[in-house]
């Protein structure tokens, strides 16, 4: 990924977002989402990802990004070195059960074994049940941490999951 591919991204993520927490995050938090105001957090986050973080993009035949990743090292619940965190993962949602999202998973899971980690994490909405399976199918398994973020008033519980990365 390149700062030049934010704009698409952010696109991918807004609409993933809409797409794929319909019914689960409050309606007013994903009414309020814009790809404009994602771009600048994009940008930022961007800027400040620093060492360690991995972003990669899937581009189509006609060289448009299509699906986005992030990798990096864990950020809470633990703090083994060897240990990765996959941040994000999101396709466009029309190309969802295209393989896109296998394909960029396959491809951070070879990034985070070159980078050391032998194992990586992820946290799930708990009622996101078509990632679940996704994870699920890849190898992942809930390891029975939970916690809840706070959308618009509204709490809203993940699942942990993780998964051994082959050496």
């Amino acid at each position: 990924m390149t700062e030049a591919d934010v704009p698409a991204v952010s696109a991918i993520r807004v609409t993933g977002w809409k797409s794929a927490y319909a019914g689960i995050v409050p309606r007013s938090f994903l009414d309020d989402m814009t790809v404009e105001a994602d771009i600048e957090q994009r940008r930022q986050y961007f800027k400040r990802a620093g060492e360690g973080v991995t972003n990669l993009v899937a581009v189509d035949p006609h060289g448009r990004v299509v699906g986005w990743a992030c990798l990096g090292p864990l950020r809470r619940g633990g703090s083994s070195a060897a240990t990765g965190e996959l941040y994000a993962l999101y396709v466009q949602p029309s190309l969802t059960g295209s393989g896109i999202g296998r394909i960029l998973l396959d491809a951070l899971h070879a990034r985070a074994h070159a980078d050391g980690f032998d194992r990586v994490l992820l946290w799930v909405l708990a009622d996101n049940s078509g990632a679940r399976r996704f994870y699920e199918r890849a190898g992942y398994v809930a390891d029975g941490a939970v916690q809840a973020d706070d959308y618009d008033g509204v709490s809203v519980p993940e699942v942990r999951y993780q998964r051994q990365l082959l050496k």
